[in-house]
C-alpha cells in the first residue's frame, strides 16, 4: 500500500469524490460511492462483481485500514487527506473518514440470475420501493437472513445509490440483484423455476407464521402506502404479519425482516451455505 497524499481539494485525481450529495441527484455514469470501513471491507470481498477504482481515506483512519486495503489490487490508488480537505471535496463533513469509488463489473439480467440460483433459495421481489433508506434496509435484512437474490421492478430506486449502500452496511454487495420488466410475467418465470410466490400485504389471507417453508420461495414486497398491485395479490398466495388491530401497518423494511426470519428459520444454515461459502 502506497498512499497518495492529497493537499488540494481541487486535485483532479479525486474529482470523482467532489460534491457527493449533488452527484447523488444527477448520477455518476455507472459509478457508485461506498462509505465506511465495514462497507469497504464487503466491497473488496465482492471484487469479482464490483471494481474498486480508488479509495479516499482520512489521514487519521489509514492505520486502522491496512488489513482491509491489503485486499485491494495494487493498481487501486489509495488517497489520503486531512479533515478540512476531505470535507471540502465531499461538500459536507465525512465523519466516517472512508470513501471509495466503485463500478459494477457486470449487472446480470433477471433471467440469468434466476437460472443461477441454488436448489434451496429464498428470494425477494420488490415492486415500487422508491425510498433509499427502505431499499438499503431490505438489502441488509436480505444479507442477514440468507436471501439468495433480490429482484427489483423498473419503479424501484437504485440499490447502488450512496444512501442505499450505506444503510445496507454493504448488504447490496453481498446479495446479487437484477431488474425485471413486468411483474406478472416475472412471477410466472419464478413459478416455472420452481418458486412458490408469496405476496406480503396487511390484508393477506394467511398469517406469515403459517406459511409453509418451501424449498424455493419468492417473497413479494410492495411500496409504502399502496402496497402491491391488486393484480399481484390476486395471482398468488398472500400473507400478513399480525399487528395491533388499532394500528395501521409496519414499515416495509421491518416487514421484510420479520418475513425473512420466519421463512429462513427452519433451514437458515443451509440457505446461507448455498448462497455463499466465503463471506467477510
Amino acid at each position: 500500500m502506497n498512499p497518495i497524499q492529497i493537499v488540494d481539494a481541487n486535485d483532479p485525481r479525486i474529482a470523482a469524490y467532489r460534491d457527493i450529495r449533488e452527484r447523488d441527484l444527477v448520477g455518476r455514469q455507472g459509478l457508485f460511492v461506498a462509505e465506511g470501513k465495514v462497507v469497504l471491507n464487503v466491497l473488496l470481498w465482492a471484487a469479482e462483481k464490483y471494481e474498486v477504482q480508488s479509495v479516499l481515506v482520512l489521514d487519521s483512519r489509514l492505520a486502522g485500514l491496512e488489513a482491509a486495503l491489503g485486499k485491494a489490487p495494487s493498481t487501486v490508488p489509495i488517497y489520503t487527506a486531512g479533515a478540512a480537505v476531505m470535507d471540502a471535496v465531499a461538500g459536507f463533513h465525512i465523519h466516517r473518514g472512508i470513501l471509495a469509488i466503485g463500478r459494477p463489473r457486470m449487472m446480470p439480467a433477471a433471467s440469468a440470475l434466476l437460472q443461477s440460483l441454488p436448489r434451496r433459495a429464498l428470494v425477494l421481489v420488490l415492486v415500487g420501493i422508491s425510498n433509499h433508506d427502505n431499499m438499503g434496509s431490505i438489502f441488509r435484512n436480505a444479507a442477514a437472513f440468507g436471501a439468495a437474490a433480490v429482484f427489483i421492478d423498473p419503479t424501484c430506486c437504485d440499490p447502488l445509490y450512496r444512501k442505499s449502500i450505506r444503510v445496507s452496511v454493504g448488504g447490496v454487495f453481498r446479495v446479487p440483484f437484477a431488474r425485471f420488466d413486468g411483474t406478472a410475467s416475472f412471477a410466472n418465470s419464478l413459478i416455472d423455476h420452481g418458486f412458490h410466490p408469496v405476496a406480503l400485504s396487511p390484508r393477506g389471507t394467511t398469517d406469515i407464521r403459517e406459511i409453509a417453508n418451501e424449498e424455493r420461495t419468492a417473497l413479494f414486497l410492495g411500496t409504502e402506502g399502496d402496497g402491491l398491485p391488486e393484480s399481484v395479490l390476486s395471482a398468488m398466495q398472500t400473507a400478513r404479519i399480525s399487528i395491533a388491530a388499532d394500528f395501521d401497518s409496519l414499515n416495509v423494511a421491518a416487514t421484510s425482516a420479520i418475513a425473512l426470519h420466519r421463512l429462513s428459520e427452519d433451514d437458515f444454515n443451509s440457505r446461507v451455505a448455498a448462497r455463499s461459502s466465503s463471506a467477510p
